[in-house]
């Protein structure tokens, strides 16, 4: 790769914001393809001033319908969106003072909504698990809105060539000249599939040899249909943005070499493995991306190859989706951490030792005085290492006070019952049935050895984070 020009990027002032949409920077994405001989870079389309590659769509889109008289002053637009292609026609609505009405599936992350909102478009949220041709589903929806709305038209993204014509126009040329024409593979998510196609001819008319493989996530029709010609049946999944339930116009299948889907876990863990790793904080379908890429890269090994991706928006937009572990967890998305008894030992903050007994030849007052020296609640009984009995503060001091003289007596004239015993590898979920009234501890063995003792309030703490 070519060394970058010292010239800074924007050594001028621009008229507008419109005027930075496009020219986004080329990353090598260095740390999670570290050991891919076959470099991995990732057009960074979240640069963009409404953070997503939808904003050359959407300024393209407004100045093609204002060009053929369709949309005129005062007019609205409206457009069923994912989110990112709302933004960027929002954003060249405001500055063009045309009205904005967008459809969105309920799957959407609220960040989205709110994001939309606040560049002053109105949005209405549709089901997701409805079909195409349902008169709820958001498309559908959107063109309900167009007839109902005088002067209003359907930006209509899926269908509209304007669409990856923006791309043939601008994103194709961008990766060529930032390679210095070295790009051989070009993979991208295809959604309204105007990126891939739209670069992908580009590229191609440059060097026939580039590879164009398209990514998909696994629920998509899309896949399907482009290896047998049949719809097939879809189902849903989460990452937004990328697939569909029906084939668009702007999907230009001759310029695409290959398809290949992606699971929603695969692309949700690759994002949050950007943000840890290069820094980059991404959506869901930009971890698609990066995802299919890097297995592209590790497949085709060779250093003199270069591969592009395309990092398709911020991933300020999901902090309450793949960014939120509980989310991810409840998806199954993210592996719950299983914590063991052994576990719950470490994590205790306390001066106390792991384990404190007593003999059973100990008098009750000096078990009374281990409970209040370490600030313990139950002490086993052990003997040759196994624990023969249990000794609980509560009823210990209620028997002392009513006779005085129980004191002087070894505990095990008076000891209760033995605690329950786990190993340390046990996982701490199991331990919860174990502890009653009469149990409220069990005793940790390693190797056949005890180690230690673990309480309800132990469990407790681990269950509300109190560690």
């Amino acid at each position: 790769m070519s060394t970058p020009s010292p010239t800074p990027p924007h050594p001028t002032p621009y008229d507008s914001v419109l005027d930075t949409i496009g020219w986004t920077p080329l990353i090598r994405l260095a740390r999670v393809g570290a050991g891919v001989r076959t470099p991995v870079y990732g057009k960074a389309e979240f640069a963009n001033p409404g953070g997503s590659v939808k904003d050359r769509i959407g300024l393209a889109i407004i100045e093609a319908a204002e060009r053929d008289g369709t949309l005129k002053p005062g007019g609205t637009v409206v457009e069923g969106t994912s989110g990112n292609t709302g933004v960027g026609l929002a954003i060249a609505a405001a500055l063009k003072g045309y009205r904005c009405i967008f459809t969105m599936p309920d799957k959407m992350s609220q960040e989205k909504v709110r994001l939309l909102r606040a560049y002053g478009a109105e949005v209405v949220i549709t089901p997701t698990a409805v079909p195409a041709d349902h008169p709820e589903n958001y498309v559908m929806k959107a063109k309900q809105i167009v007839k109902d709305t005088p002067g209003a038209i359907m930006a209509n993204q899926f269908f509209n060539d304007v669409n990856p014509e923006a791309h043939y126009q601008t994103t194709g040329p961008e990766v060529w000249r930032q390679t210095g024409g070295k790009v051989t593979h070009f993979v991208a998510g295809a959604g309204t599939g105007g990126t891939v196609s739209g670069a992908g001819k580009y590229l191609k008319e440059q060097r026939s040899e580039i590879r164009i493989i398209a990514g998909d996530p696994q629920g998509s029709l899309y896949t399907g249909y482009a290896q047998t010609g049949q719809m097939g049946e879809g189902e849903p999944y989460k990452v937004e943005g990328v697939g569909g339930d029906k084939i668009p116009t702007t999907v230009w299948f001759d310029y695409i070499d290959e398809w290949r889907q992606v699971s929603d876990r695969d692309s949700f863990l690759m994002a949050r493995r950007v943000a840890r790793e290069e820094g980059i904080l991404l959506g869901g379908s930009a971890g698609m991306n990066v995802h299919l890429a890097l297995e592209v890269a590790r497949e085709i090994d060779d250093p003199d190859a270069c591969v592009v991706t395309i990092l398709t928006d911020t991933g300020e937009r999901y902090l309450s989706k793949q960014f939120n572990d509980d989310w991810m967890r409840e998806n199954q998305y993210l592996d719950i951490p299983r914590v063991t008894v052994g576990d719950l030992l470490q994590q205790r903050a306390s001066a106390a030792p792991p384990l404190v007994s007593v003999a059973p030849t100990a008098a009750v007052r000096q078990a009374l005085n281990l409970m209040t020296t370490w600030d313990v609640s139950q002490v086993p009984v052990v003997d040759q290492g196994r624990c023969i009995g249990s000794l609980v503060e509560g009823s210990l001091m209620i028997r002392s006070l009513e006779e005085p003289s129980v004191l002087d007596r070894p505990v095990r004239d008076i000891m209760d019952k033995p605690l329950p015993v786990v190993e340390s590898t046990t996982p701490s979920d199991r331990l919860a049935p174990m502890l009653t009234r009469e149990s409220p501890a069990a005793l940790v063995e390693e190797d056949g050895a005890l180690i230690g003792i673990v309480s309800r309030y132990d469990l407790l703490q681990q269950l509300i984070g109190g560690r």
